[in-house]
């Protein structure tokens, strides 16, 4: 896995696994999915967090530096044969403020990523492809 500490911000706005602007319909979860749950990544080398609340009906809500998006997402219900969730995020709502790294995310801006569950289900690693030498991101669960 990537060092952390190399990566100077992570966004799932800004992941390099993004797509052109493309309608996704949301895909609502059961409540028992793994990735229902809030996520953060505290960024110390920027004084910064991400936070991204995984909702049920299919909705996101995240915050990273002053930027609050609202997206649409569909999550596959179960990994695949490597233990990957594919996750498509579309965001529908922004508030125009820049992130933690000062860039701005675009309306309809579409980010591909995988993710993979640690077997707590405390921590999530956001990856670029089903590789664990893809991966960018670790998040830990702050709430269901």
């Amino acid at each position: 896995m990537k060092s952390l500490k190399n990566i100077a911000y992570v966004a799932l706005g800004c992941a390099v696994g993004t797509a052109c602007a493309q309608q996704i319909q949301r895909a609502p979860l059961p409540e028992s999915h793994p990735l229902v749950a809030t996520w953060r990544i505290d960024i110390p080398s920027m004084n910064c967090y991400e936070e991204y609340e995984v909702r049920a009906d299919g909705t996101k809500h995240s915050r990273s530096g002053e930027e609050r998006n609202e997206s649409e997402f569909v999550i596959s219900v179960i990994p695949s044969l490597k233990g990957f969730y594919k996750w498509t995020d579309t965001i529908t709502k922004n508030n125009g403020k820049p992130d933690c790294s000062g860039s701005f995310t675009k309306l309809g801006h579409v980010a591909v990523n995988y993710v993979l569950v640690h077997p707590s289900g405390q921590r999530i690693l956001l990856c670029e492809a089903e590789d664990m030498n893809s991966c960018f991101a670790e998040f830990h669960r702050v709430g269901k």
